[in-house]
């Protein structure tokens, strides 16, 4: 019953449009079919091909934001407007609007808690650190982070990076036999390789 429920809940909110709330909390899409209901029914701009987003992933001014080829968001916010413009009305006697696009190009990654303000664009090839602040244009191909976010790094030095710490894994070749999907007996096996390697004891449950 509650299967069919939730089928009959999807089903409406893919034709429709209506009832996204609903699909979100009981249906809880996986990422790709998030980002698929979004490009639909979410009133972005546009969206590529191969996009992620997470549920938690907040977009308050969807009209504003463009997403390319490869994208995958977290849980990130992306504001296309600043409210400060309602302080300075009251204040000065103004009336302003302070608003601007989000540009995310191909192939990028937005981390956990990132923050993209107004008037930005992420180069391609590029990664936003968790919990970033951006501000002002990230160039193509460099790893951002901090708050205001800056260049850490490339993205070809954050390979070697992390090809030089799965060196190191006793699991990596387990890594290499992934197929995409979740296999029963391989993630288990993983999980308790991983927590005996970093903390040398077998994780509870």
């Amino acid at each position: 019953m509650i299967g069919l429920l939730k089928r009959t809940i999807a089903h409406i909110a893919k034709t429709t449009g209506r009832g996204t709330s609903l699909y979100k909390k009981f249906c809880k899409p996986d990422g790709y079919e998030w980002a698929k209901h979004l490009a639909r029914w979410g009133s972005l701009h546009s969206v590529g091909k191969n996009v992620w987003i997470n549920l938690g992933c907040n977009i308050p001014d969807p009209t504003l934001v463009r997403l390319g080829n490869n994208i995958a968001l977290s849980d990130c916010t992306l504001f296309g407007h600043d409210g400060i413009v309602g302080l300075l009305d009251v204040r000065f006697g103004t009336k302003l609007d302070s608003v601007g696009p989000i540009d995310i190009r191909d192939n990028c990654f937005i981390g956990y808690g990132a923050i993209i303000m107004p008037r930005v664009t992420i180069g391609p090839d590029s990664v936003v650190a968790a919990g970033a602040v951006v501000v002002k244009d990230v160039p193509p191909g460099v790893v951002v982070g901090g708050n205001p976010a800056k260049v850490i790094c490339t993205l070809e030095e954050l390979l070697t990076k992390v090809e030089e710490r799965c060196a190191a894994y006793p699991w990596i070749d387990l890594i290499r036999q992934r197929s995409g999907e979740f296999d029963p007996e391989l993630e288990p096996k993983l999980k308790r390789m991983r927590v005996q390697h970093f903390f040398g004891e077998q994780p509870n449950g």
